[in-house]
């Protein structure tokens, strides 16, 4: 009778901690769809930022317009990296886990 009743708490326990999770996976859900559709965005922003700096820099002296070089290079570099996310990222997730987990955007 004893293991019975602490079977039912312990299940009471599982339920009310389901309970909980519920709205935090959909919050979850929710932030990753968002950030699936502001990543090409910033990735775009990103490109006109380089443009800007690298052509900033030009008109600046020698070592402004080696600086601005190598500013305007991590920037595309960023906007690069935030596509490839953006794109790979998903199929790849779904190779390792088919179900999606417990959250899937």
């Amino acid at each position: 009778m004893r293991k019975l009743g602490l079977f039912l708490v312990l299940l009471a326990a599982v339920g009310i901690v389901n309970a909980m999770l519920d709205p935090l996976q959909t919050a979850i859900s929710d932030l990753c769809t968002a950030l699936q559709s502001l990543l090409p965005v910033v990735a775009m922003l990103m490109v006109i930022v380089a443009g800007v700096i690298y052509a900033s820099g030009q008109i600046m002296g020698a070592e402004t317009r080696a600086r601005a070089n190598v500013w305007a290079t991590a920037a595309l570099t960023g906007a690069l990296m935030a596509l490839l996310i953006w794109a790979i990222a998903p199929p790849v997730l779904q190779a390792i886990v088919p179900t999606g987990g417990a959250i899937a955007c």
